[in-house]
């Protein structure tokens, strides 16, 4: 479903800014497949789900949806395949516009567009009873303003629009980071009910150890901008919240004792 081969990206490249964000990635993730992509800051886990969408062209490398090379597809080309949900949830929705007019364009993405000022009653009523399956009543607020919602409401609402077409691949961008607990338990339980229910492929980057340690069936652990560990099937049953920790502990002792090296080798020749 989707491939990645030898993905490499440079920011800044020949300055002192210069940063190496993919360091030829490469990953093949089954049609079906929940995968966890977590890492520290600047391991390069957001910048792979940016890469992949389209936000930008990758230095060197291929992109592979569905049996179709979009290496070069602009991102609003890709959208017609991709379902995606940011972080902030008030990104990927128009504020000033309704419960129903946002979820309209939704269900029209990747078809020609043309939104009246007046929904016909069949598609509203079609509107009205997906969000109903939400359990938080928004069906009751379809003719408010999306802005005025919270971001919990707002965020499962992305979450229905951004899997409304059965998107052939769905990008989870640390989407409960910006939620208060409560809302981001209730996110983590609508995304695995929507997952599961149409078998999307998913790939979900997350800052949380309990959430890749229960959601999916993969975890995929980067490190400056590289797969450094590929966690599945019997192996990824056993994994543990406490696991991932103590391994990301390891990486950090590991990256301090390198650093204290270099600056000792520096020290002994100045």
């Amino acid at each position: 479903m989707l491939q990645l081969r030898e993905l490499r990206k440079t920011f800044f490249a020949g300055t002192h800014n210069e940063v190496r964000a993919l360091r030829g990635v490469s990953l093949q993730i089954d049609d079906g497949s929940f995968v966890i992509v977590i890492g520290t800051n600047g391991s390069g886990k957001s910048t792979l789900l940016n890469a992949v969408a389209g936000s930008f062209y990758v230095d060197q490398g291929a992109i592979n949806i569905a049996g179709t090379d979009v290496t070069r597809w602009p991102e609003h080309r890709r959208a017609a395949m991709i379902g995606r949900v940011f972080q902030n949830p008030f990104s990927g929705t128009a504020p000033s516009m309704t419960v129903a007019e946002n979820l309209a364009l939704a269900a029209r993405r990747g078809l020609r567009r043309g939104l009246g000022r007046l929904l016909p009653a069949r598609i509203h009523t079609e509107l009205r009873d997906r969000v109903a399956t939400l359990n938080m009543q928004l069906e009751n607020r379809m003719n408010n303003p999306i802005g005025t919602l919270s971001g919990g409401q707002r965020q499962a609402l992305t979450l229905l629009m951004a899997t409304w077409r059965r998107p052939d691949l769905l990008l989870l961008d640390e989407h409960t980071a910006a939620l208060d607990p409560k809302s981001a338990d209730q996110i983590v339980r609508l995304t695995e009910q929507i997952v599961s229910q149409h078998r999307l492929t998913t790939l979900m980057v997350t800052h949380s150890m309990q959430q890749a340690a229960t959601l999916g069936d993969r975890i995929v652990m980067m490190n400056q901008g590289s797969v450094l560990a590929d966690y599945r099937a019997a192996e990824r049953r056993h994994i543990r919240a406490e696991d991932l920790v103590r391994r990301f502990d390891e990486i950090r002792r590991d990256e301090l004792l390198d650093a204290s090296a270099a600056e000792m080798l520096r020290a002994q020749y100045l």
